[in-house]
């Protein structure tokens, strides 16, 4: 050990050139890591689960094909499951701390005294699946690989302030930073690493089927090209001893099917195709899951507590389009979604009205602007409009059935005229139109119909206004395909809810990112103001500056109304098969289902003895 220490310690000398340092174990954006070195294994999970049997899930109704094995360029789609399954990372992050990561295929990591650099070790034990070592030249190749135009364009503005990867020896690299951000360990620490030998030299993005050649548990073994796929379990996974492995990845085989709709995965579910089951329609939650098999208990039905933030989910407004850039206009478009309508009448009163971008959070904006926000948003007051000041952050209207209250449907439809006559959309011939005669119009869609029944109401609501909705339903890669090109005027968005926003953001509302295709600025967002607090939010260096800066964030991005904001729910509704699983005894606080129950869940003893 003391070898150990003094080996790094020369090398961070000879790195940094006198900078005081310290490889570690671990990286924390605000310094609190939890687990020390050597740790055996994360508290959440079953050290002493027992390798084997099968799970099969179901892929996201988003992806009911795949047609390549390579998950980082922009064209076709990979299967579900390959990229946490297969590809590794230099280091891991666990379901308890939202902003610590620790070693993987690296086992320390040293920050400069600067901040403007991260030094990674990799572990001398890490293997490609092809039995060869994962070296600093892997490393630099997938840096290199992901920032070029042969990749996915969102992994350019991922690593957009990363100046460079330098390989300082056989296992040593170093990123250097353009800027001082905590957050930078982090992002270059969850650099999916594959081998130079993936492809035999074609360019990134030639390689289409070539089998991945990663690092993770599993390898890719029988696959029903386009339709199902199955994962195996590695026997000789570098990692299995690892503490941030141990009791984790149990299954030896790990299957995913894909259905064309809702409909069909939920029979296939229930006649016992697959396993598990996540559900996100609360009618289906209430009035399909149910029959016989969950009465005599073969499956089971579970609304599994977590700690997460809120996901955002809304409509999203294409500003791009000129009918969208007034936010008066966008803002009478949500006063006609009677969210309260619908949630008696169709939600079953199961959920929870979205406020802003970061619902149920530490981060989101509530009334007046306070001192912790007043401190960034005083800076860009000529960018913001006046009553950002003066106004509570914007919440979307409660819709009330008692006249005397002024907030009826009525109501709102009379505020949302007003407005869109005060942005030039008047009522005329049938319709409403511009000053150029035009109406106006929006397409929602959709890839699965599962918005139909939100849609609907929300078109009636808007035909009062004039305004003409159509509902277009498409195929998966149909709709992937007009999103990369932002050929659209409106969509439903989901974003998981984080518990430490950051860089990620600059993709979602940076104004580099809204001229990118395959960025997820599907907004079309450019302006000044939102670039400045997002430059605050990525070079925050406390908790208390990331809160204020995101919570100023959100009024900014509320006060836009560039979005109609849907529901979220505070449970996670999960059904699964009765008999075939067993989990640990904790759950952790941070977490999705279905990466939790992937790593840490096993097999039960009738499933380790293949009994069905």
């Amino acid at each position: 050990m003391r070898f150990v220490f003094f080996i790094c310690s020369v090398l961070c000398s000879l790195l940094f050139a006198g900078s005081p340092c310290l490889a570690a174990h671990a990286y924390a954006q605000f310094g609190d890591i939890k687990y020390p070195k050597g740790f055996d294994h994360f508290d959440y999970v079953n050290p002493q689960a027992p390798k084997g049997g099968e799970i099969a899930l179901v892929s996201p109704s988003s992806s009911s094909s795949f047609d390549k094995y390579n998950p980082f360029t922009l064209k076709g789609t990979a299967p579900p499951g390959l990229s946490g399954l297969i590809f590794e990372t230099l280091l891991i992050a666990n379901f308890e701390e939202p902003t610590t990561a620790y070693g993987l295929l690296a086992e320390d990591v040293i920050v400069s005294a600067d901040k403007l650099s991260a030094t990674f070790t990799l572990n001398p034990l890490a293997r490609f699946h092809d039995g060869a070592p994962v070296l600093a030249v892997d490393v630099k190749y997938a840096f290199n690989k992901l920032i070029s135009n042969e990749a996915a364009p969102q992994f350019r503005s991922i690593f957009t302030d990363v100046k460079s990867a330098t390989v300082i020896s056989e296992r040593v690299v170093r990123f250097d930073f353009k800027r001082v951000n905590a957050e930078l360990p982090l992002i270059v620490g969850n650099l999916p690493v594959f081998s130079r030998a993936w492809g035999e030299g074609k360019a990134l993005d030639k390689i289409i089927t070539d089998m991945p050649i990663g690092s993770g548990p599993y390898k890719i073994g029988k696959v029903d090209f386009g339709r199902d796929i199955q994962y195996v379990r590695d026997p000789n996974y570098w990692g299995k001893d690892l503490g941030v492995r141990r009791g984790t990845f149990n299954f030896d085989r790990v299957l995913f099917k894909l259905y064309k709709d809702n409909t069909a995965q939920l029979e296939a579910f229930k006649a016992g195709e697959f396993d598990y089951i996540q559900c996100f329609i609360s009618r289906e939650w209430a009035r399909a899951y149910k029959g016989k098999a969950f009465d005599d208990g073969r499956l089971i039905k579970r609304e599994l507590k977590h700690g997460n933030a809120g996901d955002f989910q809304g409509f999203i407004f294409n500003t791009r389009l000129d009918k969208f850039k007034d936010p008066r206009v966008r803002r009478a478009i949500g006063l006609a979604l009677d969210y309260e309508w619908m949630n008696r009448q169709i939600f079953y009163n199961s959920y929870t009205r979205v406020r802003g971008y970061f619902v149920g959070s530490d981060f989101e904006a509530v009334g007046l602007p306070g001192a912790d926000e007043l401190k960034y948003l005083e800076p860009i007051k000529g960018k913001l409009p006046p009553q950002l000041f003066t106004q509570p952050a914007p919440v979307p209207p409660i819709t009330q059935l008692e006249p005397s209250t002024g907030e009826t449907l009525r109501d709102h439809l009379r505020l949302a005229k007003s407005l869109l006559e005060a942005s030039g959309w008047n009522y005329s011939n049938g319709a409403l139109r511009n000053a150029k005669g035009e109406a106006f119009k929006i397409e929602f869609i959709d890839n699965s119909g599962g918005m139909g029944r939100v849609v609907t109401p929300f078109a009636k609501n808007l035909d009062k206004l004039g305004i003409d909705v159509k509902y277009r339903i498409v195929d998966s890669a149909v709709l992937q395909k007009r999103m990369d090109v932002f050929d659209f005027e409106v969509i439903s968005m989901r974003n998981i809810g984080s518990e430490a926003p950051g860089t990620e953001l600059l993709e979602r509302f940076g104004s580099k990112a809204a001229d990118t295709e395959g960025s997820s600025n599907f907004i079309g967002l450019k302006d000044p103001a939102v670039d400045a607090l997002l430059e605050s939010v990525v070079t925050s260096q406390t908790k208390a500056q990331l809160k204020g800066s995101l919570k100023a964030l959100d009024r900014v991005l509320r006060h836009g109304y560039y979005s109609v904001p849907h529901w979220y729910g505070s449970v996670h509704r999960v059904a699964w098969r009765n008999g075939r699983f067993e989990m640990p005894t904790m759950t952790p606080r941070y977490y999705q289902p279905e990466s939790w129950i992937l790593s840490s869940w096993w097999a039960s003893a009738a499933n380790l003895r293949g009994e069905h």
